[in-house]
């Protein structure tokens, strides 16, 4: 029921997803039955083929999401993670209220054993085809050094197991390439990321090169920093849009190829929606989620993490 155009563009989007599903994948909805089935109906979908799990209430877009998210125990964002915690479903997605989703993440489902902290990430294109993978983008303001080291741990780990990268390359976002550069968070963290056994670091990379492909795979930044990043790319993309310029590399700027934005580091693959997510968009998130549990992603980054405190 959370997003900007809820529930319509999210069972729409369902609609779309379920036609892509593995064998034996099924979607879960939670929310209004009669308004998820009313939709269903006008597009001459069956919702049988949905299991609709009703809720009563709704985290609203502009609501306190930590107050609200304690108050509504029956709205469907609450309701989908008490869900996952139970292991009645394997992943979640929302495009509700980003604060409430993380609200969920961290006090449901909690961060992994040995990671100080959870972080969201994204994936954007570069030039040289494909997409590099930025983290974090918005969760942590203000990072530690060995935060940095962990969410490099993280990217890695879904660089390899999610988008197809057979040894990812990990570079720490800063203001020149020298080790000696950038402010004390940074170069501190390059003192532990140089020469660390958990993934394969190649030095800083100044944002010039984000998005040519050619020096990284994965950015390791804090979130303050990515989140600058990142809304500066849609910025522009919208920019580019509103003078009509038509170019097939900025077009995969479009969020809506990406569907969600990953929350690492915590005990289920949880996604995270635009707001204003279009039913391509909502559909798009959905497979995502089936990709990260299919792929054993938690699993995986929980053997990475094993492994850096078997070191």
């Amino acid at each position: 029921m959370g997003g900007d155009y809820a529930p319509l563009h999210v069972v729409l989007g369902a609609i779309q997803a379920v036609e892509h599903l593995s064998p034996g994948s099924e979607i879960v909805l939670f929310g209004n039955e009669r308004k998820i089935k009313e939709i269903c109906h006008s597009q001459y979908f069956d919702p049988c083929r949905f299991d609709i799990v009703s809720s009563s209430q709704v985290i609203e877009m502009g609501e306190h999401p930590v107050r609200a998210f304690q108050q509504k125990h029956d709205s469907s964002i609450v309701s989908g993670f008490m869900a996952l915690q139970r292991g009645e479903i394997d992943s979640f997605a929302s495009a509700g209220s980003s604060g409430a989703m993380l609200m969920g993440a961290q006090s449901i489902l909690k961060t992994i054993k040995g990671i100080s902290r959870s972080c969201i990430s994204t994936e954007y294109p570069i030039q040289t085809g494909g997409t590099a993978l930025l983290l974090d983008v918005g969760l942590n303001a203000d990072c530690r050094p060995d935060n940095l080291l962990e969410f490099g741990i993280l990217g890695s780990t879904y660089a390899q197991n999610i988008m197809g990268v057979k040894q990812p390359r990990v570079a720490l976002l800063n203001i020149g390439e020298e080790p000696e550069k950038g402010s004390l968070l940074t170069r501190e963290a390059y003192k532990m990321m140089d020469g660390t056994p958990y993934f394969h670091f190649v030095g800083n990379i100044e944002a010039t090169q984000l998005f040519t492909g050619t020096v990284a795979d994965v950015i390791v930044t804090d979130g303050f920093s990515g989140n600058i990043v990142i809304k500066q790319a849609e910025a522009m993309f919208q920019l580019l849009k509103d003078f009509q310029f038509g170019n097939a590399y900025f077009d995969r700027f479009d969020y809506e190829v990406y569907g969600g934005a990953p929350v690492l580091g915590i005990n289920a693959p949880v996604m995270i929606g635009h707001g204003a997510s279009s039913p391509r968009a909502i559909a798009h998130m959905i497979l995502k989620c089936e990709v990260a549990y299919k792929g054993g992603l938690v699993q995986k980054i929980k053997e990475a993490i094993s492994n850096k405190w078997a070191y």
